[in-house]
């Protein structure tokens, strides 16, 4: 048996029994009350002060977040609310500053990315010492609810990844009326919060962590069960050659979704798929054609015991690979056919990762991940395209308060080509975050 098959059966087997753990509240679950409580709240308006369980109800919604990954900042701690509590508004964000070191294998980025592995081993780059400020964020948040619209949600957020890192880029700006979205925020198809604990900005090599202008719809069917639909705007990259095939527009749509079954605090598995059209031109018939390109994703996050948590991801698909972490480096939804003159074809590929996350105290926790992504495509391909990525992090978080952390962390990653040569890569990177 495949250690893929057993890896991802021994997760189904610790999710059903985690499902019966409802006990003891988790590490993360005591996080968020203490947080929830030290809010500092200004108050306006005139009409008469709510009792404090309809202000509580308010300040939830505040983190309640189908889409929150690990590195998004916290509830925001200076909050205006009316007296009323129909209206709040936070604005957060989060000072972050990373250090790194790497050896035997120098990355491009500030970000732990396999595919940028040099192959073969490049002797002048072999070590590199960086800084950045990558992921510092500033947000604003207003939540609300009236007779005419129900529940809603404005978002606008930012953070500096642009040049040299320094760069002020728009990440998040959306509008949530009820069920429906609108706005720049995670596609559908993504499962921020399926990602494990990382210093490392990039994250693992095949996460789908991609965003996207789109318009969602996403209902809690009952308690336990959730399902989204959204059409997004597409963002394919077509490795056409120019001489025989050319990339055109996009035209038509992303269509994703998700089935969500969720208990517990934070516990869920998430089905979720992807259907996109991929256009491209024949330069020899001179037509335009187009390619269906499609992914799927099962993703899981579960405490079978109170300090430990389980993360569990695999997906698979045809013309996907822009929406995930190694491949989105080249340009992999569309390639050549090798026999056919100025066609196309969507190649295959499938990732996968894993994670543990263990607290060895109330604000101290340890987390290992381990996942690959491959590149399979039907056709023979150039010697020095690559083929598969590994990734792996070994890291210890310490909470100093729950708005102060400090980390560190191991990276080792590798990447292997068509042609049978690969290299590997080193770092070590050290964290201090400070969130409002």
């Amino acid at each position: 048996m495949s250690p893929r098959l057993v890896f991802l059966l021994s997760s189904l087997v610790l999710t059903t029994f985690s499902h019966a753990q409802h006990t003891i509240p988790s590490p993360e679950e005591r996080q968020e009350d203490s947080l929830k409580t030290h809010h500092q709240i200004l108050y306006f308006g005139k009409s008469e002060k709510v009792d404090s369980v309809k202000e509580m109800a308010l300040i939830d919604r505040f983190y309640y977040d189908q889409f929150h990954h690990f590195q998004d900042p916290r509830a925001p701690y200076f909050l205006f609310m009316s007296r009323d509590a129909q209206l709040a508004m936070g604005i957060g964000g989060v000072v972050r500053m990373r250090g790194w070191q790497d050896w035997k294998g120098v990355m491009n980025t500030s970000g732990f990315i396999p595919y940028d592995i040099s192959v073969p081993a490049n002797e002048a780059r072999s070590r590199k010492l960086g800084t950045t400020p990558a992921g510092t964020t500033l947000y604003f948040a207003v939540l609300g609810s009236n007779r005419a619209l129900g529940n809603y949600q404005l978002h606008i957020e930012a953070n500096f990844n642009g040049y040299r890192s320094r760069d002020f880029n728009l990440k998040k700006a959306f509008a949530t009326v009820n069920d429906w979205t609108i706005g720049y925020t995670n596609s559908t198809f993504s499962d921020p919060a399926g990602t494990p604990p990382l210093v490392d900005g990039q994250g693992p090599n095949a996460e789908v962590r991609t965003t996207a202008v789109l318009l969602r719809w996403m209902h809690a069917v009952s308690r336990h069960w959730e399902i989204a639909a959204s059409v997004e705007t597409p963002q394919s990259q077509v490795d056409a050659n120019d001489s025989t095939t050319m990339a055109i527009d996009d035209w038509f749509p992303n269509v994703a979704t998700f089935i969500q079954y969720g208990w517990g605090y934070n516990e869920q598995v998430r089905l979720s798929g992807i259907l996109r059209t991929l256009p491209y031109r024949d330069l020899l018939t001179e037509k335009n054609l187009n390619r269906i390109g499609w992914g799927i994703q099962l993703s899981s996050v579960f405490r079978p015991f109170s300090p430990l948590t389980v993360y569990a991801t695999a997906n698979a698909g045809e013309g996907y690979g822009s929406l995930t972490n190694d491949l989105l480096m080249g340009q992999f939804d569309l390639i050549n056919d090798p026999h056919r003159a100025g066609r196309m074809y969507a190649p295959f590929a499938y990732g996968w990762f894993g994670a543990l996350q263990y607290y060895l105290v109330s604000n101290i926790f340890v987390s290992a991940t381990f996942g690959q992504m491959s590149y399979k495509p039907s056709e023979q391909v150039a010697g020095f395209t690559y083929k598969y990525g590994l990734y792996s992090a070994v890291n210890i978080f310490w909470y100093m308060t729950p708005r102060i952390q400090v980390a560190g962390e191991f990276n080792w990653g590798k990447r292997k080509n068509f042609n049978g040569e690969h290299n590997e890569a080193r770092r070590i990177s050290l964290m201090a975050q400070f969130a409002f």
